[in-house]
């Protein structure tokens, strides 16, 4: 059976030149993390489910089978986002720090997502495609998209530094 038109736009969006990738970790039940949430200490956030490893890894494959190349990963510093990040199989991986959740006041939304447009103009002007694993705020601040577990959100900086949305793709 062909996939849907929309989700084969998806795909032909995540393939194009000048797109990123932007994507919620995979399945980590619950919401938020303990007031005591240190960065670097697994054991103080929440973390992926069997199914939420299952899924990344997943996802990883169907990038791969859809013909994405990607450059770079770049993750959020929690551990749910960098654990999502490894599984996909792509390398190099590395610390974005504007990626990390500011869910509760933890970070500064403001500042953060004018960090990450600045890394994709970075990575724009490389000629580098970049997937990004971040979390629900993160990337509805960035594109007003509410994003599932694992999904992903096919981004393109226009040269007014506005963020398009050229596509989703749900992974589950």
């Amino acid at each position: 059976m062909a996939a849907p038109a929309a989700a084969r736009d998806a795909w032909d969006a995540a393939r194009a030149g000048g797109t990123h990738l932007l994507m919620r970790h995979a399945v980590a039940p619950g919401t938020g993390d303990p007031a005591d949430v240190t960065l670097g200490d697994c054991s103080t956030q929440r973390n992926l489910s069997e199914a939420g490893r299952q899924q990344a890894e997943r996802i990883g494959r169907k990038l791969v089978e859809n013909g994405v190349a990607i450059d770079v990963v770049l993750t959020s510093q929690w551990c749910r986002a960098r654990d999502t990040a490894e599984r996909l199989g792509f390398r190099p991986v590395k610390d974005e720090p504007a990626l990390n959740s500011f869910f509760a006041g933890r970070g500064d939304r403001a500042e953060q997502t004018e960090a990450l447009k600045q890394r994709i103009a970075e990575f724009d002007a490389a000629g580098r495609k970049a997937a990004m694993v971040s979390h629900q705020v993160n990337i509805t601040a960035l594109t007003g998209v509410y994003p599932a577990s694992g999904e992903i959100v096919v981004i393109r900086l226009g040269k007014d530094g506005g963020i398009s949305v050229e596509g989703q793709i749900r992974t589950d």
